[in-house]
C-alpha cells in the first residue's frame, strides 16, 4: 500500500468516526476532535471543522512531533493532547484518541473529581473515571493533566471541558467514548433518584473473576 493510499484510508476512517459520533450526539458543531495513528504519522481533524459534516480534505496528517506531512489545514488546537498521548502510550495499546464536549460527561466534569464504578462495564475503561484539573484548551498543562488522569485508564474527564477516550483501534476508541458518555448519564440519572451505590472492591474482583472465567466480551464458537 502506498503512502498516499494510507493517508486516504486514514482520512476516510476518521471522517466516518466523526459522523457516527455526531449522529450519536457527542459532537456539537466544532466542539471536539479525533485522531488516529498509523506508524509514525497521525491523522487529526482540522481546527474549526464541523465534525458532523467533516470531509477528508479537513483531515491533516502530521508526524509525532506535530509537523504537517500532508494536508493544507491547521490540525486541531488540541494536537498537544493527542500527540502527547501517542508519544507515551504503547502503539499497540493506543492508536486512536477521541475528545468530545458531550453533554453528560461535561456535566459531571463540572461537579465531580471522579466518577465511581456503578456498573461493571466501566471496568473496560480501567475503573473510576478521573477528572483532570482545568487548564486552557490546547495547553501543555492540559495535555499533562489529562495524561495523568489517563494513567491505567482508557477514558477520563476534563474539568469544565469534556471527555477523552482511547482505543487500540479507531473503532475501539469510538466505542469507549460512547461507553464513557453512557456511564456519565447513568451516574447523572441515578443521582436524581438518590445517592448512587458504587460497586465495592470485592464486587469488582468478583466481576473480574467471572469475566476471566467466561471470556466475557468476546465472541467464540459454541462447543
Amino acid at each position: 500500500m502506498t503512502e498516499s493510499s494510507n493517508f486516504t484510508e486514514l482520512r476516510g476512517a476518521l471522517v466516518q468516526a466523526c459522523h457516527r459520533l455526531a449522529a450519536e450526539g457527542l459532537f456539537i458543531g466544532t466542539g471536539g476532535n479525533l485522531s488516529v495513528r498509523h506508524g509514525d504519522v497521525v491523522a487529526l481533524t482540522a481546527t474549526g471543522a464541523v465534525l458532523g459534516e467533516i470531509t477528508p480534505e479537513q483531515i491533516t496528517i502530521t508526524d509525532l512531533a506535530g509537523r504537517i506531512v500532508d494536508g493544507e489545514l491547521v490540525p486541531t488546537s488540541e494536537s498537544p493532547l493527542h500527540l502527547g498521548i501517542y508519544q507515551f502510550a504503547p502503539a499497540e495499546q493506543v492508536c486512536a484518541v477521541v475528545h468530545t464536549h458531550s453533554m453528560m460527561a461535561t456535566a459531571l466534569s463540572v461537579v465531580l473529581d471522579e466518577v465511581p464504578v456503578l456498573h461493571y462495564q466501566q471496568l473496560a475503561l480501567g475503573g473510576p473515571l478521573r477528572v483532570a484539573p482545568f487548564h486552557a484548551f490546547g495547553s501543555r498543562e492540559l495535555a499533562m493533566a489529562v495524561g495523568q488522569a489517563l494513567d491505567g485508564r482508557l477514558a477520563a474527564l476534563m474539568a469544565n471541558h469534556g471527555a477523552v477516550a482511547l482505543g487500540s483501534s479507531l473503532t475501539k476508541a469510538v466505542e469507549n467514548a460512547l461507553l464513557t458518555e453512557w456511564l456519565c448519564e447513568l451516574y447523572l440519572r441515578a443521582k436524581t433518584i438518590g445517592e448512587p451505590r458504587a460497586l465495592t472492591a470485592e464486587q469488582l474482583q468478583a466481576v473480574i473473576a467471572a469475566a476471566t472465567a467466561s471470556g466475557y466480551g468476546t465472541t467464540r464458537k459454541a462447543q
